[in-house]
């Protein structure tokens, strides 16, 4: 996998940190945390748009997010199963894989001889 696509998907992971921060923060120590979080989060998804397209990128990295956030809400904070959330979820992720596998990096470009 290229550096620059584990850069989306680890910005997605700590976005899922800071979602679920922004819910549950109660003190300056956690906000910190969170400025923290969200600006690593950022950073990586920064440098991940040097070489992959932005709309890719950046639907990727909200993917991940949003996914990410629903689980871990319902796994470990009491949020209400519901297998038709989950079949939306996984509809989203199935997206986010399939633009995955038809984006490439600057450069490489598709049909290109």
């Amino acid at each position: 996998m290229k550096r620059n696509w584990v850069f989306v998907i680890l910005a997605g992971l700590i976005e899922v940190l800071w979602a679920l921060g922004l819910k549950h923060a109660s003190n300056w120590l956690s906000w910190a945390g969170i400025a923290l979080l969200i600006y690593i989060s950022f950073v990586l998804l920064i440098k991940a748009t040097k070489s992959l397209p932005v709309a890719t990128v950046y639907a990727i990295f909200t993917g991940i997010g949003t996914a990410g956030t629903v689980v871990v809400e319902m796994l470990l904070f009491g949020e209400a199963f519901s297998w038709t959330k989950v079949l939306f979820i996984l509809l989203l992720l199935s997206g986010v894989v399939g633009l995955k596998l038809v984006t490439t990096e600057s450069g490489k470009k598709e049909g290109a001889v």
